[in-house]
């Protein structure tokens, strides 16, 4: 999905642990085993029930997290993987898949009532409310249609284009049907049977794939208005969307919803991604807004490391990390090809990097029994005996400075209930080659900033839930 869907990524649902922030000056904190288990957030940073609004002209979507069936997690891991899988396939070859500023946030929740491990929104199409998968590995936004002749389930009605007097259909000799779609996805749309629509065909490394037709439509976004919005009216659907209706592409060509929007929110985005399991939100944000930054650290930036042959991805350069404020030494770092995706949910690293990481967290965890390894996560303990636990505080450091302080809750992954299966929620990649990822489960409780004008990604701590 490319990250599928998008890329979609296959994404997979991890059960939440909330613990209590840390303070940064500590190499480790402790918590307790309840904190673990059902997590607790602050009433002053609470975003449960919050509407789409907006703020300084910024559109701001809501993002909840709901429970999830214990015995889904295995299914929902190996899902992970494939989208991983997907994403190593699509950078190997990219060609294989087939200004005044305002600002607008929305609520950002997660998929899992919808059964994807994605983070979703609400946004309008045509007047019409449509639950999509957020994707920053991907560039067509794309939801599912009427006459949809081979459709997968999903929870809102299909949307129904002949009944919307804002939609008009994209031609299939026009620039944007050749040019805009061959930037986006590696190849040009193709014309309709009349020649009057602009056929487009997508298809993730999982074998998930959207097929359709492009079209010119006003999308509602957290209040903001968006007219002749191109998109594209999927026909033919199938793979891991869950019963999302589509999905929201934020990557970096001219297709996205981001370069579409940057003469209202001048290329800029970020989003809170929240913790908790039992509905929590966080935040999608399109455009700047100081005020969102209060409640969170100083936003420290690194640069996008650019490459042409992997237009949709965010890429930076992931120069080291510590465990328990002690430095890691290990091959893999600074080789600008690590990938920041909202779709993948585990960390992958390299094995050399990984490796040494692990044996750094297991010295410091070594008073902890261990438990045995499930599905990717192969660094796990038995924690049942133990009504708290000091954790070591896990940093990623980023050329020119910026760091990325793992909020707790992205830090290990709760198996079992009763924390006899706690597992490292970080995995090692099959190769030193492929390219590394960090996904969206440690960048919880983050404040993730993209300004794509100014080409660069920046961390702020932050309470999202």
């Amino acid at each position: 999905m490319a990250g599928l869907p998008i890329s979609l990524r296959h994404r997979i649902f991890l059960l939440l642990l909330l613990l209590v922030g840390s303070s940064v000056h500590c190499s480790r904190e402790t918590y307790s085993i309840h904190e673990l288990q059902w997590g607790k957030t602050s009433a002053s940073h609470s975003t449960s029930g919050r509407r789409a609004r907006r703020a300084a002209g910024a559109t701001i979507l809501e993002m909840r997290q709901h429970l999830q069936s214990p015995r889904s997690y295995l299914k929902l891991l190996i899902e992970d993987e494939a989208r991983v899988e997907s994403l190593q396939s699509r950078i190997k070859d990219p060609m294989e898949m087939e200004e005044s500023t305002s600002e607008a946030q929305v609520p950002l929740v997660s998929g899992i009532k919808l059964q994807t491990l994605n983070y979703v929104v609400t946004m309008g199409v045509g007047g019409k409310n449509m639950t999509v998968i957020v994707d920053t590995g991907s560039d067509l936004t794309w939801v599912q249609c009427k006459p949809c002749s081979y459709c997968y389930s999903q929870k809102d009605p299909l949307f129904d284009a002949s009944a919307s007097p804002s939609y008009h259909n994209i031609t299939c000799k026009s620039t944007t049907c050749y040019s805009l779609l061959r930037a986006a996805t590696g190849k040009a749309g193709v014309c309709g049977a009349d020649r009057s629509t602009c056929n487009y065909a997508l298809s993730y490394g999982d074998g998930s794939y959207t097929r359709g037709v492009l079209g010119r439509e006003r999308i509602d976004i957290g209040g903001t208005s968006i007219e002749g919005f191109i998109f594209g009216c999927g026909l033919r659907n199938h793979g891991l969307f869950g019963g999302t209706s589509g999905l929201m592409g934020l990557g970096r060509t001219q297709l996205s919803l981001v370069s579409q929007t940057t003469s209202q929110f001048g290329g800029f985005f970020s989003y809170c991604l929240p913790t908790r399991i039992l509905n929590s939100s966080g935040s999608l944000v399109l455009g700047d807004d100081p005020a969102l930054y209060k409640n969170s650290t100083p936003v420290s930036y690194t640069r996008m490391v650019s490459d042409p042959r992997q237009a949709p991805f965010y890429f930076l350069n992931l120069t080291g990390a510590s465990i328990g404020g002690v430095p890691l030494d290990a091959a893999g770092f600074s080789n600008g090809r690590t990938l920041i995706d909202s779709g993948t949910v585990i960390t992958r690293l390299p094995p050399s990097v990984y490796q040494t990481l692990k044996a750094e967290f297991v010295r410091q965890f070594s008073g902890y029994p261990p438990a045995p390894s499930f599905s990717i996560l192969d660094t796990c303990f038995n924690l049942s005996a133990y009504e708290e636990v000091k954790v070591p505080k896990v940093r990623f450091g980023f050329e020119g400075g910026a760091e990325m302080n793992v909020d707790v809750t992205g830090i290990f992954y709760l198996v079992k209930k009763d924390a006899s299966q706690v597992c490292l929620a970080i995995a090692s990649l099959q190769f030193d080659g492929q390219v590394g990822i960090i996904g969206n489960y440690q960048q919880k409780n983050q404040r993730v900033v993209y300004d794509t004008v100014a080409s660069r990604i920046g961390f702020a701590e932050e309470a999202c839930s």
